[in-house]
């Protein structure tokens, strides 16, 4: 695990470095990752993190109980409209700054270093939640298609279920980009798969089609009486805009393109691809399949009575059971696959910031294989801080806090960018939108600071608190010690 010696491409000279090394080179690193990750591939991994079989399954009925299908066939495009506007002007700062911190060297190397330093705690956190809300949900989804007998304590098997599922993400993580590569491959297509397969079966198998029931608003508020998914309100505008919520929480993490950018061939193309790409592919079929489960349903009240068990009784209403348990186990899969590509990009995102000197013990966090090529101290690091988030975060909160510490780490990067657009920033990557930068980026400010208001209300009240300790905890840390003890990546020559 020590990193005790360069390995051949850390020896070659310059002029024999390849272009992606000499662009890291130039940004003042040099190649430790092992660079193996096709466009596809970088595509994937983005694909695997935002997984509709994940965030649109679990998180199905906070969108579903807000407003019904108006929820999904009118709230659904418009925040994934907003979502490609973020993808748009990320992607081209990742094809100027093609490096494995991401989000944090934008904000720093655009905003400076107190930017870059806010911009990644707000990322590294939001990357672990995303490792543990998956994770808790993919328990719950499980074990809502599949009951096992926990013996009247549901909790510890809670526990326990899940720490060995995160715990065996991080081995396989540690075993090196190869395996994770091709495990995010896999689920990059069975994504596509499973999602056109459970399309096409609810549309089958539904008992009649409304196609009105995507642009209808019903109030589902306050339903269940005894367990609301959503509290009770008068007013559709408001719970509407909860409803963004569900796309929001799902069309997020594809800033995993970037942060594998270190172990992407032709990274400043194929990182900026990959998350355009996988923004739009999972928009789209995620529109299409979730309007497919809302026509499908065979009487919205009697389902958004169901509450938190609404698609289990979706899919044993209207499908054949043999297809619905297929179907529970391969979104099952596809969920674990997804906690993995997380756990992927957040320890990248923890090596290149501790690879800086951001992070407490950042000497050994920093750390590489030499053998598998991989970041173990900060994989394992990761594995352990989602797991105790979970243990003491319930999963809506959970959900809710992901999905606003990353647009908050979306937002900071991007507005450092419209301001230094033109002036201080003046060299583009190969990869770039011209004029359409800036108000694209402008766009893109606005819409994070709405969602991130949005993300706090009830029942997510429990996140402002969380969120509000953590702005403290880094006001304090900042202006206590680290604003002289952290000095942020190398500086670039040319911008």
């Amino acid at each position: 695990m020590q990193d005790r010696a360069p390995d051949k491409a850390q020896r070659k000279p310059a002029e024999a470095l390849s272009e992606d090394e000499q662009t890291l080179r130039r940004m003042g690193y040099k190649q430790e990752l092992s660079r193996r990750m096709s466009g596809f591939s970088n595509f994937a991994i983005s694909v695997s993190i935002i997984c509709i079989l994940a965030g649109g399954i679990t998180s199905f009925q906070y969108g579903f109980c807000t407003v019904g299908g108006a929820a999904i066939g009118l709230g659904w495009p418009l925040v994934c409209l907003f979502s490609m506007t973020v993808a748009l002007s990320m992607a081209q700062v990742a094809s100027a700054f093609p490096t494995a911190g991401g989000l944090y060297h934008w904000a720093a190397i655009l905003g400076g270093k107190g930017w870059g330093w806010v911009t990644a705690w707000f990322n590294l956190v939001g990357l672990i939640t995303v490792v543990a809300a998956v994770n808790a949900g993919a328990y719950d989804f499980l074990f809502g298609a599949f009951p096992w007998p926990t013996g009247g304590h549901p909790g510890t098997f809670k526990i326990l279920g899940v720490t060995v599922i995160t715990l065996s993400q991080a081995f396989l993580n540690h075993r090196g980009i190869r395996l994770t590569t091709q495990l995010t491959d896999l689920c990059g297509y069975l994504i596509l798969l499973v999602a056109s397969v459970l399309t096409v079966a609810m549309l089958w198998y539904a008992p009649h089609i409304d196609l009105v029931r995507l642009v209808h608003f019903t109030n589902y508020s306050g339903i269940p009486a005894d367990d609301p998914v959503i509290p009770h309100s008068t007013s559709l505008l408001w719970l509407f805009a909860l409803g963004f919520l569900l796309p929001a929480y799902t069309i997020t993490g594809f800033d995993a393109s970037a942060h594998t950018a270190e172990e992407t061939k032709s990274a400043a193309i194929n990182a900026p691809r990959g998350i355009i790409r996988s923004v739009a592919v999972s928009s789209i079929m995620g529109w299409v399949m979730l309007s497919a489960i809302i026509l499908a349903i065979p009487d919205l009240d009697k389902a958004a009575v169901q509450g938190n068990n609404v698609f289990y009784w979706i899919m044993n209403t209207v499908l054949p059971k043999p297809l619905a348990v297929t179907l529970y186990f391969n979104i099952g899969l596809t969920q674990y696959l997804c906690a993995l590509a997380g756990l992927t990009s957040a320890s990248r995102m923890m090596y290149a910031f501790a690879r800086d000197g951001g992070l407490p013990a950042s000497v050994w966090l920093r750390q590489v294989s030499v053998r598998l090529r991989s970041p173990a101290p900060a994989i394992w690091t990761v594995a352990s801080l989602a797991l105790l988030f979970m243990w003491f975060v319930p999963y809506s909160a959970i959900a809710a806090c992901c999905a606003v510490f990353l647009y908050i780490s979306y937002v900071l990067p991007i507005a450092a960018g419209y301001l230094a657009y033109g002036r201080t920033w003046t060299k583009m990557g190969p990869w770039h939108l011209g004029k359409w930068y800036r108000p694209l980026a402008a766009v893109s400010v606005i819409g994070c600071l709405g969602l991130i208001i949005i993300g706090v209300q009830p029942p997510n009240a429990i996140a402002l608190k969380i969120i509000s300790a953590a702005v403290v905890l880094m006001v304090l840390a900042w202006f206590g010690f680290e604003r002289k003890r952290f000095q942020g990546p190398p500086r670039i020559a040319q911008l």
